[in-house]
């Protein structure tokens, strides 16, 4: 190591909190490559005496870094906490599974005891979950009360593993008088899917002990929304269910809400984006009114509710007193009906609790049947084994909807870059991508970036939407990127401003979450359209420390291996 670079490390070091047994290397951005680049790091650990928690968020650990770092680590009986996101930051996934053996071997000889583990915002994947499969197995975790995996990409297979190590700590806890209690349990954004979250589910039942699940973004539909509802019945503890952004549908939502009844803690419930539809929310409304006297917030937003179930679901929350937030945003009410709601909840004293109903989408009485049974039929199918949903091609899709009448508004494009959502880019039909491209002045590196962020803020990892957004994007930069009086170093200059990366002296809105622009640009570099000179200065800037990329680290990771390797 250079000596500009051990100054460089010294002086980060020197910033390191120290205090309530917590030694924290968080945000620091340390590359530990070799044994000598983690040098002063293992010095910090070995002279820290009672250390119960350890941080190594925000910097990027190799495998040989990993190892030396773990020998430190086996004299350490008395770690208990160990906040380990983000630690993987330009690694190759493969290089990701042995780190993570070192440091879970480490924490088994050393005999600790843990009581939080988060490996959240590392891209490992399902080989990941080997990695600290060992570690769950082991008396090191008979104790574990937090399990963090935000954002992993575990996919169904990790699910499955994580599943199995989970029934197997809990079985040897019992044998040893040590029953493991977990209580906080989070893998969003994993693509678990049906099988995954059905594995985790029986794991979820047989432990019975949690107060907090965050499962949002995976990819669930109503077979596995059922599994975890019937787990979650075992697990009278539960103060927080998190599903935000599965598939409920009527059935999972009708599931869910039976569990609900048998659930006496619950202070939050967020189904938001889960098209729990009108029965669903009605069956929920249910739930809600029979008791859970101690919710606090309800979540519905952006479940093509319509109007009589949004009041049944107003009217349900009467006598729930500690309830802080309702929200219903994003669903077919219409003007007459939000103005209803408030009067509702005006005469229960308690206007105050309802959300923002800015993103509405208006009052529409017709139930689409036809789409309903079409997504029961495709879920019939993955349940029999076939391909993913993901296998149809954006073409049958569009196909299908073209053939289904739908209820729902028709859609412009100025409607939908003026409230950009993903199924309004889905309505715009087969040929979004040319109509967005036609319809936006390429010459504005203003409009370009505009643009680009408003498709970018729409995606999702569901197929239909992810190539919308990938066409839609290519066809916009590549008419950009072609046109000999565009600059594209205005353009990338632009874009940062607005993700907040890099300072204006103007006042510019930032995004206010940069996962889908990551996720689009990831895709964008990739493209021949994208000038390469534009890699290093992208990669310079999101590769620094920024508080905007702290929430979306698996995005970031992904965008950083991508251009690492162009």
């Amino acid at each position: 190591m250079a000596s500009e670079d051990i100054t460089k490390l010294a002086e980060s070091l020197a910033k390191t909190k120290v205090g309530g047994g917590q030694l924290s290397f968080k945000g620091q951005s340390l590359k530990l490559n070799t044994a000598e680049d983690a040098e002063e790091v293992i010095k910090q650990i070995e002279e820290f005496n009672g250390l119960e928690a350890l941080r190594l968020e925000g910097n990027t650990v190799g495998v040989e870094a990993a190892k030396v770092i773990a020998k430190a680590l086996e004299k350490k009986s008395e770690l208990k906490r160990c906040h380990w996101s983000d630690m993987f930051t330009g690694r190759l996934r493969s290089e990701i599974p042995p780190a993570l053996i070192s440091l879970g071997d480490a924490l088994i000889a050393a005999g600790a005891q843990l009581v939080e583990l988060d490996l959240s915002d590392n891209a490992f994947g399902p080989d990941g979950v080997r990695g600290f499969e060992a570690l769950l197995k082991s008396p090191a975790c008979y104790t574990l009360q937090e399990l963090k995996l935000n954002n992993c990409g575990m996919g169904i297979g990790g699910g499955k593993i994580l599943a199995a190590a989970l029934k197997e700590c809990h079985r040897k806890s019992v044998a040893q008088g040590k029953r493991l209690a977990l209580k906080i349990f989070v893998a969003g954004r994993n693509r678990l899917e049906n099988d995954g979250a059905t594995a985790l589910a029986e794991a979820f039942g047989i432990i019975g002990t949690l107060e907090e699940v965050h499962m949002p973004q995976n990819g669930i539909n109503h077979p596995g929304i059922t599994a975890l509802a019937q787990a979650f019945a075992i697990n009278p503890l539960l103060k927080v269910i998190n599903l935000n952004d599965n598939t409920f549908t009527e059935k999972g939502a009708v599931a869910m809400a039976e569990t609900l009844k048998a659930l006496r803690q619950i202070e939050v419930i967020n189904f938001g984006d889960c098209l729990v539809r009108s029965k669903g929310a009605v069956a929920i409304a249910d739930a809600v009114k029979e008791g859970l006297h101690k919710l606090k917030e309800l979540n519905l937003s952006f479940c093509e509710i319509k109007r009589d179930a949004a009041l049944t679901v107003a009217e349900a929350i009467e006598d729930k007193t500690e309830l802080e937030k309702l929200d219903l945003n994003g669903n077919c009410l219409g003007e007459e009906v939000c103005e209803q709601l408030h009067e509702i909840l005006e005469g229960f004293n308690m206007a105050s609790v309802l959300g923002s109903l800015s993103d509405d989408e208006g009052d529409d009485e017709e139930e689409d049947e036809e789409e309903e049974e079409e997504e029961d039929e495709q879920q019939q199918l993955k349940e029999r084994g076939a391909e993913e949903q993901e296998s149809l091609t954006p073409k049958k899709i569009f196909e299908s909807q073209a053939s289904t009448p739908v209820p729902s508004p028709p859609v412009d494009v100025a409607t939908f870059l003026a409230f950009p959502s993903p199924e309004k880019l889905l309505r715009l039909g087969p040929k979004c991508s040319v109509l967005i491209a036609q319809q936006t002045d390429t010459s504005d590196v203003d409009k370009v970036v505009a643009t680009l962020l408003r498709i970018s803020s729409v995606f999702k990892d569901e197929a239909a939407v992810k190539t919308a957004v990938h066409e839609t994007t290519d066809a916009l930069m590549k008419k950009a990127f072609s046109s000999a009086t565009f600059n594209s170093d205005a353009f990338i200059t632009n874009l940062l401003v607005h993700m907040g990366l890099l300072k204006s002296e103007e006042k510019i809105k930032t995004v206010p979450s940069l996962y889908g622009i990551l996720m689009t640009l990831n895709h964008m570099v990739q493209q021949d359209y994208f000038p390469k000179s534009l890699v290093p200065v992208l990669s310079a800037f999101v590769t620094k420390p920024n508080r905007a990329l702290d929430s979306c680290s698996f995005a970031r990771h992904m965008l950083l291996q991508t251009l690492h390797q162009l």
